[in-house]
């Protein structure tokens, strides 16, 4: 791309971040649209509601050309933004640009002077529940296309889905994407690390997760009355947990949620390694004197991507310290995650969890796996030539420094969706999470600049795009 037109680019979304994106990022912070699965009652509440309307607002208004912004609501599922913008040039397949607007729940632990609900600028940074998972989302991808019409560049067509249940699992997406299946068209492309250069994310984990409950009475009695007598409930779900995981080393003793890693993403985790190094470990706010599980850097990216790990995520029946007395309790439930390779099959691994941990339960104590929709992982197809070649491009250009692949540990299953429906797309799939951005935890922060530079990459990308060769088609026979 010549350099007035990445200038032009670079000039135009930046000060679209600075005057209109980050207001709106603001504003959408200040409200608590948790997703569904922490926020039963979310229709009632209304704030997803809002949170739609902030963001189709803002779309609405910018000055694109053949642009349309439509929200999709069918009856029991949370809203969709559905938009369109008309291809500048000669091609006739689509760029897909994914993104989601509902959050995480508060979570304690957050610092002095910061409120999930509230956001705050320090430097570089913006914080605020659902700043940077996914809330500028919308924002960036509609500023990537506009910019590139402001410079004068082609592109194909392109449609953006903006979702509301991805931190439940994406339940109604797959409902959307059958009723828009006439509408989205012939996919080539979906868009969907350190803040020194662009990730392309080449994988993602699977999700098994449910609520064990283990029942040892009909209700709670005294403890010098109970204990030695019946069996605690904690100490038969922990004992249930020793089923699936060792607790000296952490690995999972299931065998049908291993798979056989692809040698491609050996080879991928061992050049990320010597990117990363320490900081696979050190950007996360490890306690005083903690060590990772493992010393070499290489095998905990393979621990996070294609290697299953469990954590329990919650718990009730527990009370608090300060209520906590002499009572033998009647019942433990603790949230079970179980992060599964990207190629397992999650939906055989859940049935394979529930028997493991209900099969004769120690004592005849009442056990309950009640287990969640499984969430299926999903492994990148090869880059075509075109796409690696734009990436590193786009890397230089706006970073200084080369792209790197790496898997990523979470789960959208919304791609695993996007591969069988195209098999035959190519897949960009990148964000602003970085050192300590923790989208999930306390203290969650957008990387300003990082977005910025995200922004034009995108932009890059999808002009680079329209002047690609299809080569998923076989070349044409020229004439003798």
């Amino acid at each position: 791309m010549p350099t007035a037109q990445s200038h032009d680019l670079r000039s135009f979304i930046e000060h679209t971040w600075d005057t209109s994106i980050l207001p709106a990022l603001c504003e959408y912070i200040r409200i608590p649209n948790k997703s569904p699965l922490f926020d039963p009652q979310w229709r009632e509440h209304g704030h997803m509601q809002r949170a739609v309307a902030l963001v189709e607002g803002w779309c609405r208004a910018r000055p694109i050309e053949g642009l349309a912004v439509e929200v999709l609501h069918l009856p029991e599922r949370t809203p969709l933004i559905f938009m369109e913008v008309a291809g500048s040039g000669a091609r006739r397949d689509t760029v897909l640009l994914y993104g989601h607007l509902d959050k995480q729940p508060e979570l304690g632990g957050w610092k002095e002077g910061l409120d999930p609900w509230q956001p705050v600028r320090e430097g570089d940074r913006l914080y605020g529940r659902g700043s940077a998972d996914d809330g500028y989302a919308a924002f960036a991808s509609l500023t990537a296309i506009e910019a590139l019409q402001r410079a004068g560049l082609p592109h194909a067509r392109c449609v953006i889905l903006i979702e509301a249940g991805e931190e439940s699992g994406s339940p109604d997406l797959a409902a959307y994407l059958e009723q828009l299946a006439g509408r989205i068209g012939d996919v080539s492309l979906v868009v969907c690390g350190d803040y020194e250069r662009l990730w392309n994310t080449t994988s993602l984990r699977g999700l098994v997760t449910g609520n064990l409950i283990v029942s040892v009475l009909n209700e709670g009695v005294h403890s010098g009355d109970g204990s030695g007598v019946v069996a605690s409930s904690f100490r038969i779900a922990r004992a249930l947990l020793s089923r699936l995981e060792s607790e000296r080393t952490g690995k999972v003793k299931l065998r049908e949620l291993h798979v056989k890693i692809p040698k491609n993403r050996l080879r991928e985790a061992t050049a990320t390694a010597r990117v990363l190094g320490r900081r696979v470990y050190s950007s996360l706010p490890l306690a005083a004197r903690m060590k990772p599980v493992h010393s070499k850097p290489r095998e905990l990216l393979l621990n996070r991507t294609f290697r299953p790990a469990l954590s329990v995520t919650g718990a009730a029946g527990l009370p608090s310290l300060q209520d906590a007395g002499n009572v033998l309790r009647a019942s433990t439930a603790l949230k079970l995650s179980l992060r599964v390779p990207p190629t397992c099959d999650a939906a055989r691994a859940t049935r394979k969890v529930k028997a493991t941990l209900e099969r004769n339960p120690p004592y005849g104590a009442t056990v309950r796996f009640e287990a969640e929709d499984p969430g299926p992982g999903w492994n990148a197809p090869p880059l075509p030539a075109w796409l690696a070649a734009a990436l590193d491009r786009a890397s230089l250009d706006c970073f200084g420094k080369k792209p790197c692949a790496i898997g990523e540990g979470g789960s959208i299953p919304f791609m695993g969706m996007l591969g069988e429906k195209f098999p035959k797309a190519s897949f960009f799939i990148t964000g602003v999470l970085g050192p300590h951005s923790n989208a999930h935890g306390p203290n969650e922060f957008l990387h300003v600049p990082t977005a910025k530079r995200l922004t034009e990459c995108v932009s890059h990308i999808i002009a680079a795009h329209h002047t690609s060769v299809d080569e998923t088609c076989p070349p044409k026979r020229r004439r003798r």
